[in-house]
């Protein structure tokens, strides 16, 4: 093996640096001992590097950064007239704000033409944090963020999010002093919320939500905030069960369905059956159909319209316009191939099954709402039935001709929260001064007058006392 290549020592080196040459026959000798710094290795890499100066790497600084996309619209209520942000997480809040709601969870009962509402109250809680606290305005907004997942631009936040302001309230105008020493002080609000609120929903496309937000400003110039979710739920009353009839032609058969006129996300309901016409009698022989198999599966069926902001509304061909989305899945599924009765003689196949929406789908309640989110359920059936031959002697001994046939219909389903006692708001409260009626008539004389007794036998034994005729 070469000592030296291209000028370079190749022979070994200590840990430390230092180089030993050796010889062929192992005998140490000593040798003049090298820095690492000015070694030769090291004059050609410097070489190598200067040469490569050149090439530059691109810097970090001009990088930029995409915004998330399940990043929430904020209102600018917390920034300065140069869109700076004031709020500091290492900033201590001069008072604490919380909320206690007095009002049962909102359910608006009936239809969104036929409910009268509901009713939220509560007192808005506050807490000094300091000795005392100044705050200048104190509002609280009902706010309604409506949300699509695919919306017109995707990295759009205006395009993905919009929130409505239902109502405000403005606890006060002027400043108002807090004082650690009078503990929480509370600040009562109420309001009326209409019968024709969308529900809360939460779609695979499209979702709805209700919060209510506190925004009070300190005279510091901080910006306290409080939100808290509002779930909006609607139930429909029940009615009576809903009957259809379904005909298939070139056959004559004809099914009687009755489902019930109300369906909840959670728990079984009974839905009948009925096929007539399945036997066709000749004189020596019949023709017949034979249930084979019943199918039956719930879907969802939820269409949305995704709005577009002012910079991307030249997408959708001007204002007002959207891209509609719409998206079915499957809440639930079963195969049945008995549980039903069959009579070749009177030509009829009925029986009853329990239906039920699988509970892991997270499925919603249908609604309709004025911004495009729609969700709607469809319970469909699918009828596999053979047909047989037989002798009108022997109906017992059919022969089967081959032939079979898939019958599918579907019928709308009101999928529903439980109403519980249905009573509404109007319907809890007590009679008002106007409702109360008129009361009994006066005795002769219009007046009703009150005389002292002074009967002897008052103050006689009480036991002998009897009522006079």
């Amino acid at each position: 093996m070469p000592s030296k290549l291209f000028g370079v020592d190749l022979r070994l080196s200590s840990p430390n640096g230092e180089r030993q040459i050796r010889s062929e026959r192992n005998t140490p000798k000593s040798s003049p001992r090298l820095s690492p710094r000015n070694s030769p290795v090291t004059d050609l890499r410097r070489s190598s590097l200067n040469a490569m100066d050149h090439i530059k790497r691109p810097s970090l600084a001009g990088l930029k950064k995409t915004g998330s996309k399940k990043e929430k619209k904020d209102r600018s209520l917390s920034k300065d007239k140069d869109g700076k942000d004031q709020r500091s997480p290492l900033t201590q809040k001069s008072v604490k704000i919380g909320m206690y709601m007095e009002s049962p969870p909102v359910l608006l009962i009936g239809t969104p033409q036929q409910s009268p509402g509901a009713i939220i109250s509560g007192r808005l809680q506050v807490t000094p944090s300091v000795m005392e606290a100044t705050i200048e305005s104190m509002t609280m907004y009902l706010e309604c963020t409506t949300s699509t997942k695919r919306p017109v631009s995707d990295r759009c936040r205006e395009c993905m999010t919009q929130i409505d302001d239902l109502f405000e309230w403005h606890f006060f105008t002027q400043s108002k002093t807090f004082k650690a020493e009078n503990g929480v002080q509370e600040l009562p609000f109420s309001h009326m919320l209409p019968g024709t609120l969308p529900a809360t929903t939460h779609g695979h496309i499209g979702s709805i939500e209700y919060s209510l937000h506190v925004k009070a400003k300190a005279s510091d110039g901080q910006w306290i905030e409080f939100r808290r979710p509002l779930s909006i739920q609607r139930a429909l009353l029940p009615g009576n069960d809903k009957n259809s009839v379904r005909i298939f032609p070139p056959t004559s058969l004809t099914l009687h369905v009755t489902v019930p006129n109300t369906v909840h996300p959670i728990g079984e309901f009974p839905v009948y059956c009925k096929m007539e016409g399945i036997t066709n009698k000749h004189n020596e022989t019949q023709q017949r159909w034979r249930l084979r198999k019943l199918t039956w599966r719930i879907e969802e069926n939820e269409a949305m319209v995704s709005p577009a902001c002012p910079k991307h509304i030249g997408k959708v061909g001007g204002e007002g316009n959207g891209v509609k989305h719409e998206n079915t899945r499957q809440i639930g599924w079963v195969e049945l191939k008995e549980g039903w009765k069959t009579d070749f003689d009177e030509g009829v196949i009925e029986g009853e099954f329990k239906a039920s929406i699988d509970t892991t789908t997270k499925s919603q309640c249908g609604m309709e709402a004025q911004n495009g989110l729609k969700i709607s359920h469809n319970l469909i059936l699918e009828l596999v039935i053979a047909e047989e031959w037989a002798q009108n002697k022997k109906t017992t001994q059919p022969t089967p001709t081959g032939a079979a046939r898939v019958l599918r219909t579907q019928f709308s389903l009101n999928v529903t929260e439980r109403a519980g006692m249905g009573l509404s708001w109007d319907d809890e409260q007590p009679p008002m001064y106007e409702d109360v009626p008129v009361s009994p008539p006066h005795y002769q004389g219009e007046h009703t007058t009150i005389a002292d007794y002074e009967g002897d036998d008052l103050h006689e034994d009480v036991e002998h006392m009897a009522l006079g005729p």
